[in-house]
C-alpha cells in the first residue's frame, strides 16, 4: 500500500471523477485508475463504484476513507514538523513597536536568541495604525502597539500594560487645582498630543467625539518626553499615561479625566491565524510565556 494510492482514492472520493482527480493532482488519468485498482486488489475489495457517470464510494470504501485521510494527515504533520524546525534554523522574524513603550524588548529578544541563535531579527518603529496594517498584511510577525478597549480585527493580543490616560499640566496651569475633570473641560483648550495614528491620539479623539467636539491640538510630537516638556512650560494640556506623568511630578501635575475616563492598553499583538513564518510563531509562544510570567510576578 502506497501513500499516493491513498491520495488518489481520497481525491476521487471527493471529486467523484477520475479525470478531475488527475487534473487536480497533475498526473495522468490512466495512472490514477491503475493505482486505485492496485489498492483494491491488495485489500481484496472494491472501494469505488464505477458503474454510473459519477464515481461513488462503496460501503467498504466509506469504511476505509477516514483511515486514508488520517494517514495522509499524519504525513502532512511529519512534513510540517520538519518545515517548522528548518524554518527556525534559517528563520527570520520582523517585530514592530510604537515609539514609546515599557516592554523589556531587549531582554525578550535576548532570551529568544538564546533559544534560537540562528534566527535573524528585524525591528521596525511606527505608529499603531501602521503597525496594525503591517501585521494584517503579514509583513510583520509581531508588534507592540497601543489600543483601546477592543481588539483590532484580525489580530490576537496579550496585554502588557493597562493604565489611565490623564491630562498633564504645569503646576501653575489653571487646571492644576483639580483632581478630576470631565472630558468636556478640555473643549476649546490648547492641547498637546501624539500624532494621528498613535494609540494615545486615537483614545483622545474617541473621548472627545463622545462629548461632541474635536480636540484643539496646538502641538504634536511622536516623543512623549517632548510632549511632557511642552506641557511643563505651560504651552497646553498634554495627554499622557498617568505613570509617565507621575514620574515627572517635579514639573507636571496629572489630572484625572472622567466622564468618560480614558484608558490606554499597551499590547503584544500578532495575526489571529498566527504569524506567517515558523520563527514568528516561535517568537509569539516565547513572548506570551515571558510576558505572562512577568505579569504574574507583578500581581
Amino acid at each position: 500500500m502506497e501513500l499516493r494510492q491513498l491520495e488518489y482514492f481520497v481525491t476521487v472520493a471527493e471529486t467523484g471523477n477520475f479525470t478531475r482527480t488527475a487534473e487536480q493532482l497533475h498526473v495522468a488519468q490512466p495512472g490514477v485508475s491503475a493505482q486505485i485498482r492496485r489498492l483494491e486488489r491488495e485489500l481484496g475489495q472494491e472501494l469505488l463504484d464505477r458503474s454510473g457517470r459519477v464515481v461513488r464510494v462503496t460501503e467498504v470504501g466509506m469504511a476505509v476513507l477516514p483511515y486514508a485521510r488520517a494517514a495522509l494527515a499524519a504525513v502532512d504533520g511529519v512534513r510540517l514538523a520538519v518545515d517548522e524546525l528548518a524554518g527556525l534554523v534559517r528563520g527570520h522574524v520582523s517585530i514592530g513597536m510604537v515609539t514609546s513603550h515599557n516592554v523589556d524588548l531587549p531582554g525578550l529578544l535576548a532570551r529568544f536568541h538564546e533559544a534560537h541563535p540562528a534566527v535573524e531579527v528585524t525591528l521596525a518603529e511606527a505608529n499603531t495604525d501602521q503597525l496594525v496594517e503591517d501585521l494584517r498584511a503579514g509583513s510583520l510577525d509581531t508588534a507592540i502597539i497601543s489600543v483601546g478597549g477592543g481588539i483590532p480585527a484580525g489580530l490576537a493580543i496579550q496585554v502588557v500594560d493597562d493604565q489611565p490616560i490623564v491630562a498633564a499640566v504645569s503646576h501653575d496651569h489653571e487646571l492644576a487645582v483639580h483632581q478630576v475633570i470631565s472630558i468636556d473641560t478640555l473643549r476649546g483648550r490648547l492641547m498637546i498630543s501624539m500624532p494621528r495614528g498613535t494609540g494615545l491620539r486615537a483614545r483622545l479623539e474617541e473621548a472627545c467625539a463622545t462629548a461632541g467636539f474635536t480636540p484643539r491640538i496646538a502641538f504634536e510630537a511622536s516623543s512623549p518626553e517632548f510632549l511632557a516638556q511642552l506641557a511643563a512650560r505651560g504651552l497646553g494640556v498634554a495627554i499622557l499615561p498617568r505613570a509617565f506623568v507621575e514620574a515627572r511630578s517635579e514639573h507636571l501635575r496629572p489630572v484625572t479625566i472622567g466622564r468618560p475616563s480614558i484608558r490606554g492598553r499597551l499590547v503584544f499583538a500578532w495575526r489571529a491565524d498566527g504569524p506567517p513564518s515558523p520563527a514568528g510563531r516561535a517568537l509569539v509562544r516565547h513572548a506570551r510565556q515571558l510576558l505572562g510570567d512577568a505579569s504574574s510576578r507583578g500581581r
